[in-house]
């Protein structure tokens, strides 16, 4: 589904992602993982549009998407949420999820110039949408709330139904329980395997060893933007590079 090849990034000389190569299999859950600063929201940001790297390509379904801007990337299939929450933070939660769906009559002129019935019908329709995707994350309490009043945790859900609201063929989730409460965690956690079994591909960076062990079937490994691992969880945690690079010890 999707290819990432040869792939080379710098910033002022210094190599953010060295040579990466790696592919993500359709309906699969992929974890991203390394130290600090081994290039992986750079991938992230890559991958989506935001960053041009020097060197490589990102292939998404046979086609090159390498020069494709974020808007572009993002009508082809690939949701994204961001490490630093990226809301709308002075509307509703609920116009936080409007503006990730597509509508077809609104964006014609003069639908919305006269607001014709078939617009205010799509209209209806989106907003129902919506309300379910916040149903999903349970934040539907919440739905006329400023997204600038949300805890963390909230907002982490919410940016992740604005995600879905795009519908997207994979996600694309930049440390997605970061500094969650446990129970905030766990929902998050069942709501990436939910995706799963529901046909999505999901690539997601974290630093939570053992929620990356108890969701992921795989995981990539960076240091210093090179790929220093790939396998199954319980393969890559046992890797003496591994070991070394992102838990900072060695094997006896």
């Amino acid at each position: 589904m999707l290819q990432v090849q040869n792939l080379c990034k710098e910033f002022d000389g210094i190599k953010a992602v060295d040579g990466l190569s790696f592919a993500i299999e359709d309906n699969s859950i992929v974890a991203l993982v390394g130290p600090n600063g081994s290039g992986k929201t750079t991938v992230f940001n890559i991958v989506g549009g935001f960053l041009k790297a020097e060197k490589g390509k990102i292939v998404l379904d046979d086609k090159d998407i390498s020069s494709l801007n974020p808007h572009k990337i993002a009508c082809l299939g690939i949701g994204r949420t961001f490490q630093n929450i990226r809301l709308f933070p002075q509307i509703s939660v609920l116009d936080n999820i409007m503006l990730g769906l597509k509508y077809q009559m609104g964006e014609r002129f003069s639908s919305a110039l006269f607001q014709t019935k078939r617009m205010k019908k799509e209209e209806a329709e989106n907003i129902k949408k919506a309300e379910d995707f916040l149903k999903f994350v349970g934040l539907m309490e919440k739905r006329d709330a400023l997204a600038e009043n949300l805890s963390h945790g909230q907002r982490k859900l919410l940016e992740l139904a604005r995600a879905l609201a795009l519908d997207p063929k994979i996600f694309l989730l930049d440390e997605p329980i970061a500094g969650l409460f446990l129970e905030t965690k766990k929902m998050m956690l069942n709501h990436i395997r939910y995706l799963k079994e529901n046909g999505k591909t999901i690539l997601f960076i974290e630093h939570d060893i053992n929620s990356v062990i108890g969701v992921a079937e795989r995981v990539i490994v960076l240091n210093y933007g090179k790929k220093i691992a790939e396998g199954k969880p319980e393969e890559v945690i046992n890797n003496e590079e591994v070991l070394s690079a992102y838990l900072g010890k060695q094997r006896a």
